[in-house]
């Protein structure tokens, strides 16, 4: 027998490959004493939002001011303390949004608004007089400082990148104090731009010529924002040179290190993480990971990856449907239906084992809430497959399993029990379960809770049970029974007086039995049926004077292994329709594998 296997020879993808450069080649960091892989995320850093400016300015339609409002809303009401709300040297229409926050009275006074502004003397006037009378604000400089930029955009080297910077922070300095006075408790945040890009050593002589100027002390902070304005390395490489600009920064107490992640890559939410581990005290980026080509770091996801480590994010995530239908609103983009925690099927399983371990897990959780005195929160989540509670982020248990051909037997009980209250027994799930995926191999697609009913109803339950139409129920239909305990002379303890409807002609049978279930199988053996009861489950449907009961049977009919449903007010009806159910379904599949239509 001959097997195959991988081989070491070689080979290409004959893409041009050869063009690009490993990035380590031309950004060097040594750090052989890195101790960020061994440091935890214990607490949420400091959030800022750019999505009315990164976030707005990657739109295929920038919002309107009140789409702006409307944002700027939803991030003050989920905690945002710190919010990027424009570029108000660019355009007059960010201009007067600044400005209407002020004028309307929108921001509470322990919200600190910040500006972006180029290094440029018109620029940083117009964008001081923006935030005239707020009560915190901060301005955001930034120039270019990596190679690529220095040479090809701008043509300057690195002493006129220094100048521009220290020149832009004192333009800021003698602006504020001219325009601001003492009634704005005004911040500072300088950008290095594109940090990832610029030699580290570089990046910290600019940062230290700010500081220079600015000179930080407990009283005025500075925000030193390290930007990977395009995502470049692997997440590790990026921990790396925040660790050593953390390390070798002076008044590094007096300094908020900021990360600006991109996702070029794939990997913002990491190295993100990784910055965070490696030194970084505020991470930036917007709801949902709106942004420049593949977008902003997904602010939603970081802060929903610490809530399901067990620490307090410091944003009220817990209606994220809401929080995704006015980002929709608001950017007029879609969101992708597996985003993490957010996306339409992030709470669905479709497999059938996935679904199955679902149902187990919340039948095991629902135990263990019980044995706690019904206190939820007091129980660790422990589920498969749901990282979180659905519950916690405002979602619907019903949205977690959906059906397919791909599904199996937990999933269609769990939706079952959930939308209809039917706890079917296992080997009845393996039953339905069957037919289900005959109808999905059918006809293809999704089935809802809705669709399963019906196939269900029209399979176990009669049009008066089932509250709709079941198109194929069968010959006998239960008018009435009424049960009593005489001894009987062919033995038995129990009698039960039986009318049927037979195909529209009315029945009346009496039999006797060790009971009313055994009795009323002894009336359809005197019709020459064979029937002999396999298993027995009822259950509650619901409590109070109203209360419905479910009976599962399993029979064999005429030699043929099947289950039957029942549902009343009263056990005993709903056991006696249960086995009529197995018993119409019997006499069905006999005539359809006879190739007879039953109506």
């Amino acid at each position: 027998m001959r097997t195959s296997g991988f081989t070491n020879r070689q080979q290409t993808s004959g893409m041009p490959h050869g063009k690009y450069r490993p990035f380590l080649d031309t950004n060097p960091i040594s750090l052989p004493e890195r101790t960020w892989p061994n440091n935890r995320i214990t607490k949420a850093p400091r959030w800022l939002s750019t999505d009315l400016r990164d976030g707005n300015q990657a739109l295929i339609e920038p919002m309107d001011p009140a789409r702006k409002r409307e944002m700027f809303d939803l991030l003050v009401r989920l905690g945002f303390k710190e919010i990027e709300i424009g570029f108000p040297a660019a355009s007059q229409t960010d201009f007067d949004f600044v400005r209407s926050l002020v004028e309307d009275d929108a921001i509470p006074e322990d919200v600190t608004c910040s500006v972006l502004s180029q290094s440029r003397p018109e620029l940083l006037e117009r964008t001081l007089q923006a935030i005239m009378g707020y009560h915190r604000a901060t301005v955001h400089l930034y120039n270019a400082t990596a190679p690529v930029f220095r040479q090809i955009v701008f043509h300057n080297d690195k002493a006129q990148t220094i100048e521009m910077a220290v020149s832009g922070t004192r333009e800021v300095i003698a602006g504020a104090e001219k325009i601001l006075g003492e009634d704005t408790i005004f911040g500072y945040e300088y950008s290095p731009e594109i940090f990832v890009d610029t030699e580290i050593d570089f990046a910290l002589e600019v940062c230290e010529a700010v500081m220079e100027v600015w000179q930080p002390d407990s009283e005025r902070e500075i925000i030193l924002n390290l930007p990977t304005t395009v995502e470049r390395c692997t997440p590790n490489v990026y921990a790396d040179q925040v660790e050593y600009f953390c390390r070798h920064i002076s008044h590094r107490e007096h300094v908020c290190v900021s990360a600006h992640n991109h996702n070029d890559r794939g990997t913002g939410i990491a190295t993100a993480e990784l910055a965070q581990m490696a030194g970084a005290d505020r991470i930036e980026g917007c709801l949902l990971g709106q942004g420049e080509r593949t977008g902003n770091v997904d602010l939603v996801t970081l802060a929903m990856n610490l809530f399901s480590q067990g620490i307090d994010p410091q944003l009220d995530l817990s209606n994220l449907d809401e929080v995704r239908a006015i980002v929709e609103s608001c950017t007029r983009m879609t969101t992708p239906p597996r985003l993490p925690y957010v996306g339409e099927l992030v709470y669905t399983s479709f497999s059938g084992s996935h679904q199955d371990a679902i149902k187990k897990g919340f039948a095991a959780r629902e135990q263990k809430v019980r044995d706690a005195g019904g206190d939820e929160k007091q129980v660790i989540w422990e589920l498969p497959y749901l990282p979180i509670d659905p519950h916690d982020v405002g979602r619907n248990y019903e949205a977690i399993v959906r059906v397919n051909s791909q599904s199996g037997k937990g999933g269609i009980a769990y939706l079952m029990k959930e939308n209809h209250h039917l706890d079917l027994p296992r080997r009845l799930q393996i039953e339905f379960s069957k037919i289900v995926q005959r109808t999905t191999d059918r006809f293809g697609g999704e089935l809802g809770a809705n669709d399963l009913w019906q196939i269900f109803a029209d399979e176990y339950l009669p049009a008066s049970e089932a509250g709709i139409d079941s198109r194929h129920w069968g010959r006998f239909l239960l008018d009435g029974a009424h049960v009593s305990s005489v001894p009987a002379p062919s033995g038995g303890d129990t009698e039960v007086s039986i009318s049927l409807n037979d195909r529209g002609v009315k029945l009346q049978l009496e039999s006797f039995g060790n009971g009313p279930i055994d009795a009323f199988v002894h009336a359809f053996e005197q019709m020459g049926m064979e029937v002999r009861i396999l298993d027995y489950v009822e259950h509650a449907l619901s409590a109070g004077r109203d209360a419905t009961a479910a009976a599962y049977v399993e029979a064999v009919v005429d030699g043929e292994v099947l289950w039957g449903v029942g549902i009343d007010s009263s056990t005993i009806r709903a056991a006696y329709k249960a086995v009529i159910s197995a018993i119409n379904r019997a006499q069905r599949q006999s005539q359809e594998d006879g190739s007879v239509t039953c109506s």
